[in-house]
């Protein structure tokens, strides 16, 4: 019994004496809690690139861009916000084949999505998750509210969900009108000392795809900064569980 308690009482004292690293902490557990608000990233020297609003037009465009540099992004997509993602499946696919992660942005990103009831929250995210797991095979646990609402009923119904909840803490602005000179002065102005940041574009801008994405990625690089994913910059090396689909094909 003593020798027991000796050898507990050693295994928490290395485990509290020894940095764990970043695989034995995934094997272990998530580094990330259901319901969570995440507003900028937990691991240091990395951008964690993150689009809503998709899958647009430029998707695929952009994922070419990504891996051309060899950064990840996260998508957090929509059901039916720019035509049925049934229709746009191939460029999910091209996501996943990427090493990009996806994400959540409701199935129709509704602008009252703060003042839902549960049920018509839960609605919102089941649907999406079944369209996936027929896309993907697998259903996401991260998501980004539409309009960044957490209030209401969100926080306690993606928790119920199992979704971590992510916002920002680096806004391009390209959702509202900002131009090139703009978008690129709130980068400038962003300290890289710290746990990195948490970007907010939208893939679904033609400006952004083709003009700001590429000078991130050369700020990033001249920073110093790695561009990984949402759940990459907060330690977490598996963003999805297991689901059913339904076999449908359309929206």
């Amino acid at each position: 019994m003593l020798k027991s308690l000796f050898l507990s009482a050693l295994l928490i004292t290395q485990s509290l004496a020894t940095p764990v690293s970043l695989a034995e902490t995934n094997a272990l557990g998530k580094r990330t809690t259901a319901g969570t608000i995440y507003t900028k990233c937990t691991q240091s020297g990395v951008l964690g690139m993150a689009f809503d609003d998709g899958p647009g037009q430029y998707m695929q465009q952009l994922i070419t861009t990504l891996n051309n540099a060899g950064a990840k992004a996260t998508f957090f997509v929509t059901g039916t916000l720019y035509g049925c993602i049934y229709n746009r499946k191939t460029w999910v696919q091209a996501a996943i084949a990427g090493g990009h992660q996806i994400g959540s942005h409701t199935w129709s990103h509704p602008s009252n999505f703060g003042s839902l009831t549960s049920a018509q929250l839960t609605t919102e995210m089941q649907k999406l998750e079944t369209a996936l797991f027929n896309i993907i095979g697998k259903k996401p646990t991260y998501m980004r509210p539409p309009y960044l609402a957490t209030g209401g009923a969100v926080q306690s119904t993606m928790g119920s969900l199992g979704y971590r909840i992510i916002t920002d803490d680096l806004d391009s602005g390209d959702w509202n009108g900002y131009t090139q000179a703009q978008s690129q002065a709130v980068f400038n102005a962003a300290s890289t000392s710290g746990g990195g940041h948490i970007t907010l574009m939208h893939e679904t801008i033609q400006s952004t795809v083709t003009q700001l994405v590429p000078w991130v990625l050369s700020w990033a690089q001249s920073r110093g900064l790695k561009v990984v994913t949402v759940a990459q910059c907060l330690g977490d090396s598996n963003p999805y569980v297991s689901g059913s689909g339904n076999g449908a094909t359309t929206c």
